[in-house]
């Protein structure tokens, strides 16, 4: 849940439709060059590297690919049966932020439920001697 919440936190201070991000925030500046939003980018920036690294490694292109379209079909059927509307962009911009915090949060934590559910662990580091 912590790695959900962090993912959340990191997606929605890059970009949220409500006109309080990162984004708007250099969009919004007189000088796009101040070492504020230049150390809140490069903040950001690790994170997002941290994330798509973990969820790239450890859900892999067809494991991401899933986790998407499992989420993607599930807005789906919420449109298709007019739960929410295509017309309600702000709505759907959200959905979307909230999609991609949790793929990249269980990109993070896949090691820990399939250790969860298989009893089998991950290992990645490996020792060349």
């Amino acid at each position: 849940m912590i790695r959900w919440v962090l993912a959340l936190l990191l997606v929605f201070t890059t970009y949220n439709p409500s006109g309080y991000s990162w984004y708007h925030w250099l969009a919004q500046a007189a000088n796009k060059i101040e070492p504020l939003i230049a150390l809140a980018g490069v903040l950001l920036l690790i994170g997002w590297v941290i994330y798509v690294r973990a969820t790239a490694r450890s859900l892999g292109v067809i494991g991401t690919l899933l986790a998407l379209a499992l989420f993607g079909t599930l807005v789906w059927a919420l449109i298709y049966y007019q739960v929410i509307s295509l017309s309600n962009t702000t709505l759907l911009t959200y959905i979307v932020l909230i999609i991609l915090s949790a793929v990249m949060a269980t990109g993070l934590s896949w090691s820990h439920i399939r250790r969860r559910m298989s009893g089998q662990l991950d290992v990645d580091d490996r020792d060349d001697d």
